[in-house]
C-alpha cells in the first residue's frame, strides 16, 4: 500500500489518548514499534521496517508491506468519531 507520509503522521495524530498502548497490545508487540511504524523508524526492534519511502510532496511516498497497524489505527479513529 502506497500512503503519504503526512498522512501516516495525520492517522497518527488523530489517535485518541492510549491508543499506540491499545494497538501495541491488541497487536502483541512493543509500544515502540507502533511509534517507529507512524514516525518513519528505518528498524523496528532491531529488524527492518517493511516499507520504503520515496522522495515526493508531503514527506514522500510511504510503500508499506504490511497495514496491520495502520488498518487497527483507522479503526479506533472511526470507533472514536463514532461514540
Amino acid at each position: 500500500m502506497n500512503i503519504t507520509f503526512e498522512e501516516l503522521r495525520r492517522v497518527k495524530h488523530s489517535l485518541p489518548t492510549g491508543s499506540i498502548r491499545r494497538i501495541a497490545s491488541e497487536l502483541a508487540i512493543p509500544e515502540q514499534t507502533v511509534r517507529n511504524y507512524f514516525g518513519a523508524a528505518k528498524y523496528v526492534e532491531g529488524t527492518p521496517v517493511d516499507r520504503h519511502i520515496q522522495p515526493g510532496p508531503d514527506g514522500g511516498i510511504v510503500h508499506l508491506e504490511d497495514t496491520t497497524i495502520l488498518d487497527l489505527a483507522r479503526k479506533i479513529i472511526e470507533e472514536e468519531l463514532s461514540s
